[in-house]
């Protein structure tokens, strides 16, 4: 079972592609639609750039920024703009396609990372999950280093083309 997990969650970013083929077909945003989703994806953008900008990926455990309250921000940004995506969708085949995809992707992602961090980091992950946290400032330089621009392109790219859809 944890090898199957461990494949899902490796294989999330290209799964996502070929989900992302299906929801776009699927789709029939309306311009409501769109600003409505674009600015709740926004949020969940917002919330994924706050976070690599406190995280220093498979280095250490972070528990600063959003990791004060939640131990996967990242993911959690990434299932708001999920809901934002099938929000300017605006399509229930849609929605359910996002919904089935993040539920197991993230899932997945999440059992295998917590598991890689307490293998990885041991007491220190235990007392972060205890709420043992470290104020750490928010750096562009380390979201950028995270790679997170491209989750933003991403998503401008994923409403620019749902743009070309509305009638």
């Amino acid at each position: 079972m944890r090898s199957a997990l461990a494949r899902l969650a490796r294989l999330r970013v290209p799964l996502g592609f070929a989900f992302a083929v299906v929801v776009f077909l699927a789709a029939r945003p309306t311009r409501t639609s769109l600003i409505v989703g674009a600015m709740v994806a926004a949020v969940g953008e917002a919330i994924r750039f706050w976070a690599a900008g406190h995280v220093e990926k498979d280095r250490e455990v972070t528990s600063s920024g959003p990791y004060r309250w939640t131990r996967h921000p990242l993911y959690a940004g990434s299932a708001v703009i999920g809901l934002g995506l099938a929000i300017a969708c605006h399509n229930w085949i849609a929605a359910a396609i996002v919904a089935l995809y993040l539920s197991a992707t993230l899932t997945a992602a999440i059992r295998t990372e917590e598991a890689w961090l307490r293998a990885t980091f041991g007491a220190e992950y235990a007392a972060y999950c205890e709420g043992h946290t470290v104020a750490r400032e928010f750096r562009v330089a380390r979201a950028l280093r995270n790679r997170e621009h491209r989750a933003i392109g991403g998503l401008a790219l994923s409403l620019l083309l749902l743009v070309l859809k509305i009638p």
